[in-house]
């Protein structure tokens, strides 16, 4: 898979996108991020990417002109922009793009990108949360692990991929590991027990116990 990320920050992705599965995908030839530098295709002397707004206010506005000059020779990709008012981003968005050849972030920055972009040379928007940051290169980085996790041959045992939160509209129940019990505080009997079909239902009555607690929304009754 290839995945492009347009930023004026190329050199913010360096260690991030270097380091654990990400960066061993990369090596073993299952995924290419390739960074494009809109300042490449910026403006004037200094190579100018954003103005004021039309209708005055505060803040700057990505151009149009270096996002169209970025983006057309990627067309043949899936494009998101990542901003605030995008969709709230959701499990079942990154399985789709999982399966795509190729999908193209842009990060915005500023007050915002001039809303033709979003019009015309975006397939699609989306949003992290409900909260705003200095850009969409934090959101690209946490699509990026999202997806790449999901290619097959990125993680080790892929049934751990299929058993986790959001799966079936549910959080992942807790887990422990040794010791079994440490300060006084000791693992779940069940789990010990070695009886499978126990553990099993132990695990459904937890992953809806905790969906109920933390995420109602998530169930629908």
């Amino acid at each position: 898979m290839r995945i492009n990320v347009v930023t004026i920050f190329p050199e913010y992705f360096a260690s991030p996108l270097a380091a654990s599965l990400v960066g061993r995908a990369q090596v073993d030839g299952l995924l290419d991020i390739v960074l494009h530098d809109l300042r490449q295709h910026g403006k004037g002397t200094h190579r100018q990417v954003d103005d004021a707004p039309f209708g005055g206010g505060a803040g700057m506005v990505m151009m149009i002109e270096p996002l169209a000059d970025a983006l057309d020779p990627l067309e043949s990709s899936h494009r998101v922009l990542l901003a605030p008012a995008g969709k709230p981003l959701e499990q079942g968005t990154l399985d789709r793009w999982a399966a795509l050849d190729e999908l193209t972030l842009v990060c915005g920055r500023y007050e915002g990108i001039d809303e033709r972009v979003a019009e015309h040379l975006i397939d699609e928007e989306v949003s992290i949360g409900d909260y705003v940051l200095l850009g969409g290169e934090v959101a690209a980085l946490a699509i990026i692990e999202g997806v790449t996790r999901l290619l097959p041959g990125v993680v080790g045992n892929p049934e751990s991929v299929m058993s986790e939160s959001f799966r079936d509209g549910l959080l992942e129940e807790p887990h422990y590991t040794r010791p079994a019990e440490f300060r006084g505080w000791v693992v779940p009997e069940v789990l010990l027990s070695g009886d499978h079909g126990k553990v099993d239902e132990w695990r459904a009555e937890q992953r809806e116990k905790r969906t109920r607690e933390r995420r109602p929304d998530l169930i629908e009754d």
